[in-house]
C-alpha cells in the first residue's frame, strides 16, 4: 500500500505541474493589458478583450500562493505576484474599500458591487500570499476586508450574512451571484466560501473577533444550512434562514464536508470539532447520492420535482477527492479510499485534457465533453483542481507514515 500511495502522489504532483499550472503560465497571463486573460476557450484561444472577474483574479492568486509554498518554484511566485498587484491596482475599490465585482480588458472598473463571496475570496488569496511570501500588504488588506464585511454584510439580528451590497455597501435590489441563482438574501454558497476565507485568516490572525465569526459560521452550518432530514445542505434561505429552495449541489455537500472539519480543526474546540465531523460524514454519504456508475459525481437534483442534473463538473469531482480521503481519516473506513480511487480514475479517464492542458469543464451522462465550454474563465479558475492535487499529497502522506 505505502508504494501505491508514493505512486500516487508523484502522480498528482504531475498532473498539478504539468497539466494545471504549467496551462495557466502559457495561457492565461495578459502580456498585453497586465494581469491574466478574462477567457481561454475550449481550444486554448485567448480573448484579449474579455472582461476580468475578481473571483478568478483571487482564486489564481490562492493557488499559486499554495503552490509556491508547496513547491518553491520561482514561475509560481511571479504569479501569485503578479495576481496580488493587479488586485490591488484595478479591483480593490480605492473610494470605498474591499474589491469590485469585475473589470473590463483593460482593468476598468464593470461593477463596483459588494459581493460577499467575492470579498471571502479576496481574503483566502490575500491570507495565502501573506503566509508564502510575509507581504505585510497582504495580511493587513485581507484584515480590512473582514472588518468591512462585518460591519456591512453581518446580519445582526438573524446570523449570517447578505450576499451582495452596492458599491458604497448599500442594499440593492439583485443580491444575485450569478444569473442562475435565486435572489434570496442568503446562500450556502456564499456561506461556505466566507467559512473558508475565515478559517485561513485565523490561521494568520487569531484574533477573538475572527475566531468568534469563524465558530459562529460553523454553528450556521451545522444548526440552518445542513438540513436534518436528508442531510443535504439547503442552498438559498431568507433572512430569518427560511429554505427557498429544493435543489441539492452534491459537489458543495462534498466540498462543505472537508471544509466545515477544517474550520472547526482551526478553532480549536474539542466539541465542535467532533460535531463537525459527524456533520462531515453525513455529508459526504449525501454526496454520494448523487455518484453514477462511472464513479463521476453528478451536478445537482431537484428534490421537489426529481429532476436529476447528471452533468459531471470539473470542480465536483476535484472536491470529491478530498471530501472522500478527509471521511477516510476520519473513519478509517476503506469504503471511503477505494472510492476515491475510482473518482481519480474517472477524474483521468474523462475529465483531465490531457493533450490541450487543464480540466474540461463537464462532461456529459455519456462521459463526452463540451467543445462551448471555456478553459478559462469568470467562473473557470486553477482553484478547486490545483487544491485538490495539494491536499491529496499532504493527505497521501499522512497515509503512508500510517499504513
Amino acid at each position: 500500500m505505502k508504494d501505491r500511495l508514493q505512486a500516487l502522489k508523484t502522480e498528482f504532483a504531475n498532473v498539478l505541474e504539468y497539466n494545471i499550472l504549467d496551462y495557466w503560465l502559457r495561457h492565461a497571463l495578459d502580456t498585453v493589458n497586465g494581469g491574466f486573460v478574462g477567457n481561454v476557450d475550449y481550444h486554448n484561444r485567448a480573448d484579449l478583450h474579455a472582461p476580468k472577474g475578481s473571483v478568478l483574479n483571487t482564486r489564481i492568486l490562492w493557488a499559486f500562493s499554495a503552490a509556491y509554498r508547496a513547491f518553491p518554484k520561482q514561475a509560481y511566485l511571479d504569479a501569485a505576484q503578479r495576481a496580488f498587484e493587479y488586485l490591488l491596482e484595478h479591483f480593490w475599490d480605492k473610494e470605498n474599500g474591499g474589491i469590485v465585482w469585475s473589470v473590463d480588458f483593460q482593468g476598468n472598473h464593470l461593477s463596483a458591487r459588494k459581493q460577499a463571496y467575492a470579498q471571502a475570496f479576496a481574503i483566502y488569496g490575500l491570507g495565502e500570499y501573506y503566509t508564502a511570501t510575509g507581504s505585510m500588504v497582504a495580511l493587513e488588506k485581507a484584515k480590512s476586508i473582514f472588518l468591512l464585511i462585518e460591519q456591512h454584510c453581518s446580519d445582526r439580528e438573524h446570523g449570517g450574512y447578505i450576499e451582495a451590497l452596492g458599491a458604497k455597501w448599500q442594499p440593492i435590489a439583485d443580491v444575485r451571484l450569478s444569473d442562475k441563482d435565486a435572489n434570496e438574501k442568503k446562500s450556502m454558497n456564499t456561506h461556505l466560501h466566507v467559512l473558508e476565507g475565515y478559517t485561513n485568516l485565523a490561521r494568520v490572525w487569531p484574533e477573538a473577533r475572527v475566531r468568534e465569526a469563524l465558530r459562529d459560521l460553523i454553528h450556521i452550518f451545522l444548526e440552518r444550512i445542513i438540513d436534518a432530514r436528508h442531510g443535504h445542505f439547503n442552498l438559498f434561505f431568507d433572512e430569518r434562514w427560511n429554505a427557498r429552495s429544493a435543489l441539492v449541489s452534491y459537489g458543495h455537500d462534498i466540498e462543505g464536508a472537508w471544509l466545515l472539519e477544517e474550520a472547526a480543526q482551526v478553532y480549536g474546540d474539542k466539541n465542535l470539532l467532533r460535531q463537525a465531523r459527524d456533520c462531515s460524514v453525513r455529508l459526504v454519504e449525501a454526496a454520494l447520492e448523487g455518484l453514477d456508475a462511472d464513479h463521476g459525481l453528478m451536478n445537482e437534483k431537484n428534490l421537489a420535482s426529481g429532476h436529476l442534473d447528471t452533468d459531471k463538473h470539473w470542480w465536483q469531482q476535484a472536491e470529491a477527492l478530498v471530501g472522500l480521503l478527509n471521511a477516510y481519516e476520519i473513519t478509517r473506513n476503506e469504503k471511503y479510499l477505494e472510492l476515491f480511487f475510482n473518482v481519480w480514475n474517472f477524474i483521468k479517464s474523462r475529465i483531465i485534457d490531457f493533450t490541450n492542458g487543464e480540466w474540461r469543464w463537464k462532461v456529459d451522462k455519456a462521459g463526452a465533453p463540451n467543445p462551448e465550454d471555456e478553459k478559462i474563465g469568470f467562473w473557470k479558475c486553477p482553484y478547486h483542481n490545483s487544491r485538490a492535487c495539494l491536499e491529496v499529497i499532504t493527505r497521501l502522506e499522512r497515509l503512508r507514515e500510517i499504513k
